[in-house]
């Protein structure tokens, strides 16, 4: 028997003048040492499936059908005490942020140690040592000092963790992980997912791995339940799945991953429409408004979850037969590997040879540290950046990639003018940012827009959407009022929004819809670089495939160029033409795309690569756990020489007392800052000055 049995599960959530039928019928089970992903678009009921077996609904919200068993025990047959018993003790939950699970006025020890407490019954020195106990487990530095600390005072990484050791104080017979990694780099993802995996079997629990990361779900699940519009549309075992789809939905999700469609040269897929309102659920099969199979059968009639056999069923009427495209043309061979790679950066050393339109020259940024109340003396600075050089040519898209706290976010800062550098210049179209007179300078920054990572809190909640528009046309007195509102009504048909959603306030959009807005805004002064910081990060993989497909389309229709700021390899590469790698405030890797992800030099680059969840459980499981090893550096005591040689696996007694230069790696500009590179430098090499990176 299953530890875990979810039979038929109905949730709605009452409004004040609707109901959401938020789960209709869902089935799922998962064993004693199993892991189960359920995969899906936000608001297809994955998080909503998690709360209801955890019974921590909304206001308005119940469960009003079906089973949930947990060890043969129905958990919703349980009083509100009984079931308290079961929460934190049976059942154990991560949270997706730990920022705002964690109570910031208690101690993280405090915080562990009173669900021992209340479970267990331990006395309070028990629960404090059974609180630190809990944080070795899960890998925490110095868990007796971190047990002491409060959560603003640890990274983001370690709040993750403090977060599964609480999860795990009374070790429960099932973890609920939901969206644990989203917020973190993929070096930390990395190491919290095997934390997971390691503990899964030290333990012996079953997990439930909730995400929207197909990757993820790759190299941790044994199976997969693919949910949509409330209902779980596809289930069966990981390899399965990523074998050969069957339901179009599933399909079209991986149809839509960057990284597939970077190694094919294609246009990301991208999933018509959004999902249904759940307030009047369709009749028939509720993708079919979105499918591009679907027949007037499937609009009329639900299909059942059923399949060829137990092992693999899905609900669709017109199963797909493999994880291809599918049209009525005929099949065109697709180009080879070595072919795309060549013709992606022939066509981005074409770009690179047309004019310069940024260049970027010995750039510092320090942030002073200061002690006393009063006098505010200063006893130290941040390297947030430190001597980078780079350029960027018109039409161009160059990726900046790294870590949190690599710098990448302050170099974008820096360029549109909200924060001041050090040292270094940047030059646009020959004339600097920095220190041109203020009547210029304004000028210039109407051609440099940033987008921002949250789109969101970017904006003015209290205000519409036309005035959110308007703003940077009234700031810089942009034509008549009248000639401002015909440009915002042609951004808006540019970026495929309604003109109707202008009289709508910012909450009142999806996070696509929003980022969508974002692009608007960076557009409205006809810019002709936009700095688009991490604006897909939050994204569904549908919706940031809308969002990416949309930049490409408008960097060609306008030659825009971007400065396009990640911490995901997959999209950067699908995006740029040129890839740039930091590394606490150093630039250590710059070339053409294509290059630097399928023959990268520095070790760094490669650790990140080896990191990135890859949706292929083949891969996945034949990569090495390692990856990159260790936490970043402090910046305001930055590592001698290489700044990177602390977590190296290939450092020497060279990399501690000489820093390296960027050096030549090949015919096409591809450049690397290391003394023991993965491969030979170019004949001939010299130095490379900066103002050619």
């Amino acid at each position: 028997m299953a530890l875990l049995e979810v039979i038929g599960l109905r949730t709605e959530i009452r409004l004040k003048r609707s109901v959401v039928h938020a789960l209709d019928g869902i089935d799922l089970s998962v064993d004693a040492g199993e892991t189960l992903g359920i995969v899906g678009e936000s608001g297809c009921g994955k998080t909503m499936t998690a709360m209801s077996i955890m019974q921590l609904l909304p206001n308005g919200g119940n469960v009003v059908g079906g089973e949930i068993r947990l060890d043969g025990r129905d958990l919703l047959s349980l009083s509100a005490q009984e079931m308290d018993s079961v929460r934190g003790n049976d059942i154990g939950m991560i949270f997706q942020d730990p920022t705002t699970s964690l109570n910031p006025t208690m101690t993280i020890g405090r915080q562990i140690s009173e669900s021992v407490r209340i479970h267990r019954g331990a006395s309070k020195k028990e629960a404090h040592e059974r609180a630190v106990e809990a944080l070795s487990l899960v890998g925490m530095p110095s868990p007796a000092q971190r047990a002491l600390v409060y959560p603003h005072e640890l990274s983001g990484g370690m709040r993750q963790r403090a977060m599964i050791a609480m999860a795990l104080a009374n070790e429960p017979k099932l973890l609920i992980a939901d969206e644990p990694t989203t917020a973190l780099d993929v070096t930390i993802q990395k190491q919290i997912l095997e934390l997971i995996d390691n503990l899964k079997q030290q333990l012996g629990m079953a997990v439930i791995l909730v995400t929207h990361d197909l990757g993820v779900i790759a190299g941790r699940a044994d199976k997969i339940a693919v949910m949509y519009a409330g209902k779980v549309v596809e289930t069966t075992s990981t390899r399965a799945l990523f074998a050969n789809p069957r339901h179009p939905y599933t399909e079209a999700l991986f149809q839509s991953l960057p990284e597939r469609s970077a190694e094919s040269g294609d246009r990301l897929y991208s999933i018509p429409g959004l999902p249904p309102d759940l307030t009047k659920p369709p009749t028939g099969c509720r993708f079919a408004a979105r499918c591009r199979y679907a027949v007037d059968d499937c609009r009329t009639n639900e299909p059942p979850l059923a399949g060829t056999d137990e092992q693999h069923r899905f609900a669709c009427f017109l199963p797909v037969g493999a994880p291809v495209y599918r049209t009525e043309a005929e099949p065109v061979a697709a180009p080879t590997a070595d072919a795309v790679v060549t013709e992606r950066i022939r066509e981005s050393r074409d770009r690179t040879q047309a004019e310069t339109l940024l260049r970027i020259e010995g750039l510092v940024k320090d942030y002073p540290v200061t002690a006393g109340l009063v006098l505010r003396r200063k006893v130290g600075a941040v390297s947030a950046v430190a001597d980078v050089s780079l350029s960027v040519h018109q039409g161009e898209t160059v990726g900046l990639v790294g870590e949190s706290g690599c710098g990448k976010t302050t170099v974008g800062k820096l360029i549109v003018g909200l924060e001041k550098p050090t040292g270094g210049s940047l030059l646009f179209q020959g004339r600097d940012l920095a220190q041109a007179p203020r009547t210029e300078r304004r000028r210039l920054r109407r051609d440099v827009q940033l987008m921002f990572q949250d789109s969101y809190a970017a904006m003015n909640p209290r205000m519409l959407v036309r005035s959110v528009m308007r703003e940077p046309l009234d700031i810089h007195r942009v034509d008549s009022p009248a000639e401002r509102d015909r440009r915002i009504r042609e951004i808006f048909d540019l970026v495929g929004l309604p003109l109707s959603a202008l009289e709508r306030y910012p909450h009142e959009f999806s996070g696509g819809q929003r980022q969508r807005v974002g692009l608007a805004r960076a557009l409205a002064l006809r810019p002709k670089l936009i700095v688009a910081d991490e604006p897909v990060s939050a994204l569904d993989v549908s919706i940031q495939s809308q969002v990416l497909n949309l930049m490409r389309d408008l960097q060609s229709e306008l030659g825009l160029s971007y400065l396009f700021i990640s911490h995901d390899l997959s999209v950067i590469r699908y995006l740029s033409d040129r890839i740039g790698v930091m590394y606490l405030g150093k630039l250590v890797e710059i070339g053409p795309a294509e290059s630097v992800y399928s023959n990268p030099v520095h070790h760094y680059t490669r650790g990140l690569l080896d990191t990135i969840p890859v949706a292929d459980p083949a891969v996945e499981a034949a990569k090495s756990s390692q990856g990159i090893a260790g936490e970043l550096p402090s910046a305001i005591d930055p590592p001698s020489g290489c700044r990177f040689r602390t977590r190296c696996p290939a450092a020497q007694e060279i990399c501690a007392q000489v820093e390296p230069k960027l050096t030549a790696y090949g015919p096409d500009n591809h450049l690397a800052a290391c003394h023991l590179p993965l491969r030979p430098a170019a004949a001939a090499s010299e130095e490379v000055q900066p103002a050619l990176v």
